[in-house]
């Protein structure tokens, strides 16, 4: 499959360092335009119609999130390349996106055009691109749906309506409000960072709850919670005094 991308970046020695990467490493994509700045990249991505977005996070005073901003249906593909950016990352990993660290290691920039080749394929509008947009427009009252691709579709579920996770070797189940229950392959740590800022705990190395559906702590074994769900979750030692120091929190 052959794909027109460009390239957002205020630094030109980045694009001229991607631009030889992908031109030796990756076949079949057409580098269509470059920019430097915010302004730029909406008219360059107006102008070209691109199917993927090299997009750098930092821009000169601004974020490249602005760029996605402008647009209204977003239905190219991005791969963010940045340097760190906490709040950043944090927003693409909560919308299953991809994203590069400089400098760039070819091997996960193949797999991630590869990646985006085939979302390209399979649909039309970029959901995941709206999730992410819709993560920064909202107030830090409101929760953020979060993306958890299924081997059939990816899920985007509001926060706190997830009561709880659970892990089973590399793979980790999500308890939704209403009963609903989703499989996601990757692992239980993985979502642990991304949740805490959201009133989650891990409890033990396969469970991690949202304590606002914790109905009643059980003084059974060396304790456990139980859920809204009616589900009764374990308690490790070394994590309960921490579990207790949260719930206190909570009350």
């Amino acid at each position: 499959m052959n794909i027109n991308a460009v390239i957002i970046d205020d630094e030109p020695h980045n694009i001229e360092n991607l631009q030889g990467i992908l031109t030796k490493w990756c076949t079949g994509v057409t580098i269509n335009g470059t920019a430097e700045d915010v302004e730029s990249g909406i008219a360059l991505i107006r102008n070209t119609a691109p199917d993927l977005v090299f997009l750098d996070i930092q821009l000169t005073e601004s974020s490249g999130f602005d760029v996605l901003k402008a647009f209204t249906t977003i239905t190219f593909e991005v791969i963010f390349v940045t340097a760190y950016d906490h709040y950043g990352i944090q927003a693409i990993k909560f919308s299953a996106l991809d994203y590069l660290l400089k400098p760039i290691n070819v091997s996960e920039l193949q797999q991630a055009v590869e990646k985006a080749k085939s979302r390209l394929a399979a649909r039309e509008q970029n959901l995941s691109i709206a999730n992410l947009v819709s993560f920064f427009q909202k107030s830090q009252q409101e929760f953020p749906k979060i993306a958890l691709p299924t081997s059939r579709e990816t899920r985007y579920v509001k926060v706190d309506q997830i009561i709880r996770c659970e892990a089973s070797n590399n793979y980790t189940t999500f308890f939704i409000q209403g009963g609903d229950q989703v499989l996601v392959s990757k692992t239980l740590k993985e979502f642990e960072e991304l949740l805490k800022p959201y009133d989650f705990q891990r409890t033990h190395q396969s469970h991690l709850v949202n304590l606002q559906y914790v109905k009643s702590f059980l003084k059974e074994d060396n304790g456990m919670l139980l859920m809204d769900d009616r589900s009764k979750i374990p308690i490790s030692r070394q994590s309960l005094e921490t579990v207790k120091k949260a719930l206190n929190a909570m009350s």
